[in-house]
């Protein structure tokens, strides 16, 4: 008997956006179509490609927004079974067959169950096929059509045969029988003999995973149904001859779908080679010459500050709010803009939104002149001329010569109502420094009640919540959270992505300590991070080479919190 030929695997997935990605042999090519269905006929018309000089099919397990399945691409670009959801492997033959149906349903009409044989041992029961005839209530082997070469053999074309399902008819699609094309499998079923390879699929499925997805045993049988663009037939009809050809959504002759450039792999490999290790012991060895792996620590820094190093499209405006004074909103404010300002380059801008005495001007370098925002206010219409320049700002900005970052200082001086704030007012505000600048931070004041306050969280893309280690504090901030979610909308999408920083004030008030808040905080917001003490945060001005260099670190920690969420 003539043995088949080796036939490959493969991998494909295909995403909504029409994007596709192949793994075959251990290659991965990329696809790109403008639409789901399109990408299906790439992908189809790829594996034909691939097939033609193999001159056997392809099992591609594909991941598509329908579903996952196998489909059989033969060289001509036909299309041979799927296999689809997640039946149990011990009520369901591989094939997609059963011998028994489900308690409630009908049999097939097409060919009748086996019944077991109660005329005595070697007398065959009156459905009982005969000599050739394929029977349909027997396991299949998978090994006789998944196997290595030696361990199948292409059987005799067999008929439809009856499918039962495990859920009500209205509720699941038929399985249609494989076609002639497709080796049937035998009796008794048998492990699958597979091994990964890197990158791919060897020639045999991966050990441990039957190429029709969600197979395995000890699960309960469950709907069996056709993914999106693939025809399906009434219950009982038969199977129709040859490949199962695909309905709308998969192109039934995918020719000419795909380009040259499409077909072909690209030389061009994007790779990156990790850096040696730069910090600690495992950083001496590498300056002498020994190139060592950056340690789990180092690795963990260099995420942060790629985190925080990227540049998003558009403005970015991130809150810093808590209802308590003194819940160290001004330094979080302060060491997260230049945090950010020293690792993107990003053109960054602290705003004290704070008609109560706002303290950011009190802890930030002063530049050659003492403007304010009741300064800007005026000229918000100049500054957002089209004949404005970008020097205009620095008219009414702070520069932070060290840290990098600008300030747009309040008035400490001036009793509240004699600088009052209004909504409109924060939106000229904003919409200025969104000309400028790229980052806002904005430090807000304690009454959550005033239409500045609440505008700013309107304007917000992203909340920052610090407190102090000491219950009143931490309790404020999430009183404020609670009220955010109330608030509904986008307040609460606010609240439950905010970002919580913990700051140990004193060094010797522990108790509670940073850690012990933070873990209160846990669960209900994205992240939490603990700041600890750090006398340089207590001093005047802050600045951010003053720090210690653990200090440094959780701020960056902090910052790339922030990060991974705008």
């Amino acid at each position: 008997m003539t043995e088949p030929a080796e036939q490959p695997y493969a991998l494909a997935t295909i995403r909504g956006d029409g994007s596709a990605e192949i793994t075959i042999q251990g290659r991965t090519q990329e696809l790109g179509a403008p639409t789901v269905e399109q990408a299906r006929a790439s992908v189809v018309s790829y594996l034909a490609h691939r097939a033609r000089p193999l001159g056997v099919p392809i099992h591609v397990v594909v991941d598509d927004p329908e579903g996952q399945f196998v489909l059989v691409v033969n060289p001509d670009g036909s299309l041979g079974e799927t296999f689809t959801s997640e039946p149990d492997h011990d009520t369901i033959p591989p094939g997609g067959h059963r011998g028994e149906p489900v308690d409630g349903e009908p049999d097939a009409p097409s060919t009748p169950a086996v019944e077991p044989s109660t005329t005595g041992p070697g007398t065959p029961t009156p459905s009982a096929p005969g000599p050739g005839t394929p029977d349909p209530t027997r396991v299949a082997d998978p090994a006789s059509a998944w196997g290595p070469p030696g361990q199948r053999e292409a059987p005799a074309a067999a008929g439809p045969a009856p499918v039962a399902e495990t859920v009500p008819a209205t509720a699941a699609a038929p399985v249609q029988a494989p076609p002639a094309t497709v080796p049937q499998p035998a009796a008794d079923p048998a492990p699958v003999p597979a091994h990964p390879v890197s990158g791919g699929w060897s020639s045999s499925p991966p050990a441990g995973h039957d190429p029709r997805p969600g197979w395995g045993a000890g699960r309960q049988a469950r709907q069996l149904q056709q993914p999106g663009g693939w025809p399906q037939q009434p219950p009982g009809a038969p199977a129709p001859a040859g490949p199962a050809q695909p309905a709308e959504g998969w192109p039934a002759d995918p020719s000419a779908t795909m380009t040259r450039r499409q077909m072909r792999e690209s030389f061009l490999k994007a790779e990156q080679t990790e850096a040696p290790a730069s910090t600690g012991l495992r950083g001496m060895l590498a300056r002498v010459g020994v190139r060592v792996q950056p340690s789990e620590a180092e690795r963990a820094e260099r995420a942060d500050v790629h985190a925080v190093s990227q540049h998003w499209p558009g403005v970015r405006t991130i809150a810093v709010v808590n209802g308590k004074g003194g819940a160290g909103k001004t330094p979080t404010t302060a060491l997260l803009s230049a945090t950010f300002a020293r690792y993107s380059g990003a053109a960054t801008i602290a705003w004290d939104n704070n008609e109560t005495r706002g303290t950011l001007g009190w802890r930030t370098e002063q530049g050659k002149h003492d403007a304010t925002v009741l300064d800007l206010i005026p000229r918000t219409a100049e500054l957002l001329d089209p004949g404005a320049r970008a020097g205009d700002i620095s008219h009414f900005v702070h520069h932070q010569a060290a840290d990098k970052y600008d300030v747009l200082r309040s008035n400490p001086n001036l009793l509240s109502s004699e600088q009052r704030i209004s909504g409109e007012d924060v939106d000229a505000i904003h919409d200025v420094l969104g000309r400028y600048y790229r980052l806002i931070f904005v430090d807000s004041g304690n009454d959550e009640s005033a239409s500045h306050w609440l505008r700013m969280i309107d304007k917000a893309d992203q909340l920052v919540v610090p407190t102090i280690a000491k219950p009143e504090h931490a309790e404020a901030g999430a009183l404020l959270l609670e009220a955010l979610t109330r608030r509904g909308g986008r307040s609460a999408d606010l609240a439950q992505r905010a970002v919580v920083v913990v700051s140990q004030a004193r060094e010797k008030d522990v108790n509670p300590s940073a850690a012990e808040i933070a873990r209160g905080f846990e669960g209900w917001v994205s992240e939490v991070v603990t700041i600890p003490y750090d006398r340089a945060m207590v001093e005047n001005v802050l600045r951010y080479d003053a720090l210690a260099p653990a200090t440094r670190r959780a701020w960056l920690r902090a910052a790339a919190a922030v990060a991974r969420r705008l």
